[in-house]
């Protein structure tokens, strides 16, 4: 006689599968909306900050998140900036639009309420073509989004663009 353990096994498997896309599907869809915020850029690490004003638009399906936005510094200066990320299983993959040097790819995971990413610039940025992008829920309304990267100079970790945004 045949043992039940692998077909209920594989029962709590798909179960458990569902739920984490729906968990991943109504995470995604909190993201959908309108926002508006302030924030800091800093172009290269031996630069100062220029503050900027930003709004967005997300839109969300349950494999995808897209922010189109525009930033404003130094009274003139505009910038469109777009992330598209597509979601398969726990990988997070995309592309970012913004920077000086070209669109960069994106590729990551999600941890609670934030979408951790390695960046690979178009070119070198600070000295190489890596950084990091954090994408951060924070409450039912509050976005943040920040980039590190490392400071050729000293070696160290260095937030190179960090802008809070509020559901409008």
């Amino acid at each position: 006689m045949r043992s039940f353990a692998p077909f209920a096994l594989a029962g709590c498997l798909l179960v458990a599968a569902g739920s984490a896309h729906a968990d991943e599907t109504r995470f995604l869809q909190s993201f959908k909306g309108n926002f508006a915020g302030k924030g800091t850029v800093q172009v290269t690490t031996d630069v100062p900050n220029v503050s900027v004003s930003c709004s967005f638009k997300s839109n969300a399906t349950s494999t995808s998140l897209s922010l189109d936005g525009n930033c404003r510094g130094l009274v003139l200066v505009t910038r469109a900036i777009s992330a598209n990320l597509k979601v398969t299983g726990a990988k997070y993959s995309g592309v970012y639009v913004g920077s000086r040097t070209g669109p960069a790819q994106l590729n990551g995971s999600r941890s609670g309420n934030a979408i951790n990413l390695g960046i690979r610039w178009a070119k070198d940025v600070n000295g190489d073509r890596k950084a990091r992008m954090t994408v951060e829920k924070r409450g039912e309304n509050g976005i943040r989004l920040t980039v590190i990267d490392t400071d050729p100079k000293t070696g160290k970790n260095v937030v190179t663009s960090r802008i809070d945004l509020t559901r409008t």
